[in-house]
């Protein structure tokens, strides 16, 4: 290391405290390892505990021409809150923000409050503030439950399962980023005024909540959540996807940056509870049941339900085997403890985990889970018994008797399916069940990896009006596959797709993912479809230019959307519009 390193990772001690820059190669190792890809080699960790820190490191990054990579929980699922491996011009700083978790709300004496989310809050602390109000964030399950960030979500255009709601966006943040000249700009777009002073001193008022009811103003124009979901996902006959990582209209600012930015805030709507809700059960041989359900309770109802998950026979079984330490955690803990959960396994990993006699974090998990009693109710294991597709369908208010009375004419006429109305309890763990598949083939993964290459996991939002969607894999695909999966945000049409890479393929992960995804693009489908593009997928134009108008000189998170890793994009041509509007301009 050269001394101007050592001296700028002495200056980065100067703002946050020893104890919170980590160099060390086996300290630095969870923050450097995606959650399911990616890893690399950081030249520091650095955690800073206020706003003031983090815009103060983001700086002396900026000054020192080092590669600053953002990071909230690293829960993400295509590789892109991490390094993704060591072929970057310059060493890379992860700022982790975790420690910055503040929430204020404001508005909170009109029907509409909001809430001013700090660059490390997590969605469940959201929900159990929110709570107290008898109000709900953007997401109430999924991402929320393994501790995600807010400012995360709003980066990745994260979706979620929740109908009415659709990706999580706004146009109110608050953000530094690097400009045409490689100069750092503090720009504030909350619609809050902070006051006079330099942005430190504005960012400490803003952390401190230190500004008042009159400073709070609802910029013409400017949203706080993506309010015209709700009539595009109705449009079940439409030739294109209801939602979709790279949608032009959802990528503003911070919205979509995929850590473009350093992003120090987000102000983001609320959502009323609903009074009085039911979970729907159902299960059905023929995906066709599920189509008809869809396109009515979508089109025919008195109003949107909220949610529509769906699971297949074979993600219910993998959940069931390889989720069920995750599962039984949230059961009897609750979604706050999970974090813990993974923090042993990182704990393992750092200590013991290097010791090629002893197993993986992975396998010990497994083996404990393997001795946890089965906690799903009879109910959902003999519909696993009779049929093969599942719905989970939650609707509220008087949408409820509307739901059972056409589920019951439906199935007295299908003898296909059937489905129940779940007690609270069946709808908890119903909830959880379909929670656990999210990690369950990564288990799988590690545990059958004698078997298997690797993993394909795919995020693919179909067109709207693609009945087709339960079709297998040509079987020039398939026979290369273990472990198919397929799970999602039914009513949207979009699915989470998993698959093992049989060891026996002369086919490479990569090509296998590069054949599923041309199938699918041949159907009109986009992708990724609310996970961003992460290493794993190439940025679409409008995701590419939304990039390099925010990030000139590419100095955060370069590498995402398989683009550059280069400074001034050097070594990537422009496929956007973006290069050409400069020239002509």
């Amino acid at each position: 290391m050269t001394q101007s390193y050592k001296d700028f990772l002495k200056s980065l001690s100067d703002v946050v405290g020893s104890k919170y820059l980590l160099t060390d190669a086996n300290a630095t190792k969870r923050y450097r390892t995606g959650f399911f890809f990616g890893s690399g080699d950081a030249l520091a960790v650095v955690r800073p505990g206020t706003l003031v820190e983090y815009y103060k490191v983001v700086k002396l990054c900026v000054e020192n021409d080092v590669i600053v990579l953002n990071q909230a929980q690293n829960t993400g699922v295509t590789g892109g809150s991490t390094p993704w491996g060591n072929d970057y011009d310059r060493p890379i700083v992860i700022i982790n923000t975790l420690r910055i978790d503040g929430i204020k709300l404001i508005k909170e004496d009109t029907d509409e409050p909001q809430a001013v989310c700090l660059a490390g809050s997590t969605l469940y602390r959201l929900e159990e503030k929110l709570a107290l109000i008898n109000r709900e964030p953007h997401s109430v399950i999924g991402s929320s439950c393994i501790g995600a960030s807010v400012v995360g979500g709003i980066c990745n255009n994260s979706g979620g399962t929740l109908v009415q709601r659709g990706p999580a966006y706004t146009e109110l943040a608050c953000y530094a980023r690097v400009n045409e000249q490689g100069e750092l700009e503090f720009v504030n777009n909350l619609g809050i005024d902070l006051g006079e002073g330099t942005p430190e001193e504005q960012l400490e008022r803003l952390e401190k909540g230190d500004y008042s009811k009159e400073a709070v103003s609802d910029p013409e124009g400017k949203l706080a959540s993506s309010r015209d979901y709700k009539d595009k996902v109705v449009q079940v006959d439409a030739d294109t996807p209801s939602r979709f990582n790279s949608d032009p209209e959802r990528l503003k600012e911070a919205s979509g940056s995929a850590g473009h930015l350093a992003v120090f805030a987000v102000r983001v709507d609320t959502f009323a509870k609903a009074k009085r809700q039911q979970l729907f059960f159902i299960g059905t041989n023929d995906p066709q049941d599920l189509n008809e359900i869809r396109r009515t309770v979508l089109t025919k109802f008195d109003g949107l339900p909220m949610q529509g998950e769906y699971m297949s026979a074979s993600s219910f079984d993998d959940a069931v085997k390889y989720g069920k330490d995750t599962f039984w955690v949230l059961d009897k803990f609750g979604t706050k403890h999970l974090p813990r959960l993974y923090a042993l396994k990182d704990a393992y990993d750092r200590k013991l985990g290097r010791l090629p006699f002893l197993p993986s974090s992975e396998t010990v998990m497994q083996f404990y889970s393997d001795c946890l009693p089965n906690l799903l109710p009879q109910s959902l294991l003999d519909y696993r018994k009779k049929f093969k597709h599942y719905l989970i369908l939650t609707t509220s208010g008087d949408l409820i008797e509307q739901t059972d009375k056409y589920l019951k004419e439906y199935f007295a006429e299908h003898s296909t399916g059937d489905y129940f109305a779940s007690t609270p309890k069946e709808a908890k763990k119903a909830l959880l069940l379909r929670f656990a598949v999210g990690g369950s083939l990564a288990r799988s993964m590690h545990v059958l990896k004698n078997e298997t290459k690797g993993m394909i996991a795919l995020d693919i939002a179909l067109r709207r009006n693609d009945d087709n969607w339960a079709d297998p894999l040509p079987e020039e695909i398939s026979q290369h596959l273990t472990h198919v999966n397929s799970c999602g945000h039914f009513l949207c049409h979009v699915f989470h797709l998993d698959y093992l890479v049989k060891k026996s393929s002369p086919y490479s992960v990569e090509e296998l993912k590069e054949k599923i995804l041309e199938f699918y693009r041949a159907r009109g489908a986009q992708y990724p479809a609310e996970h961003n593009v992460g290493h794993l997928y190439h940025a679409q134009p409008a995701l590419e230019k939304h990039y390099r108008t925010l990030d000139p000189t590419n100095q955060f998170n370069p590498g995402v959307g398989k683009l550059s890793k280069n400074k001034n994009w050097a070594d990537t041509p422009c496929s956007c519009s973006c290069q050409a509007e400069a020239d002509k301009a």
